[in-house]
């Protein structure tokens, strides 16, 4: 049986060349070296601050890596940088009910809202989570960005 499976890369998006080409190799380089992965997410996030998906891969790393403040910070610039490409207010306790698609900025706003409810119940802020979860359920009432996982989670926690 084989385990040397060849990376066919991950569909980041549309997002420039360059940027596409460092986010493939910090996701290979996270498998083997976690501090190159960083490296090289954040070089991509110095090349190009607008492309979202490299936000994600950072509070991802950091956030499975137990560090919480750097993964709060990163998905809070994400969160940031979402809304402000969505044209919504930067605080997410104003945002409206929206529709939004599967690649649109105001749906990795959301996503990311979600990221950062689990991050607060990891760092052991459940009514920070809390309200997170009490907005996305307002904001997204289908749970089509995943944050009913996350409520039971937060549920399970405070049982």
């Amino acid at each position: 049986m084989r385990t040397d499976t060849p990376f066919e890369g991950i569909n980041f998006g549309s997002v420039p060349e360059a940027v596409d080409e460092l986010l493939q190799a910090g996701v290979l380089a996270h498998r083997r070296d976690k501090t190159a992965a960083d490296a090289l997410f954040h070089e991509a996030l110095t090349l190009d601050p607008a492309a979202l998906p490299t936000y994600f891969c950072l509070y991802k790393i950091h956030t499975y890596s137990g560090r919480l403040d750097e993964a709060r910070a990163m998905a809070e610039a994400g969160l940031a940088e979402a809304a402000r490409q969505a044209g919504w207010s930067t605080d997410w306790r104003l945002w409206l009910p929206l529709q939004t698609g599967p690649a649109d900025p105001g749906r990795f706003a959301l996503y990311t809202l979600k990221a950062l409810a689990f991050i607060a119940l990891r760092d052991a802020r459940p009514d920070d989570a809390a309200a997170m979860l009490s907005a996305l359920r307002k904001l997204d009432p289908q749970g089509e960005v995943g944050w009913p996982v996350v409520a039971e989670l937060a549920e399970g926690c405070a049982a």
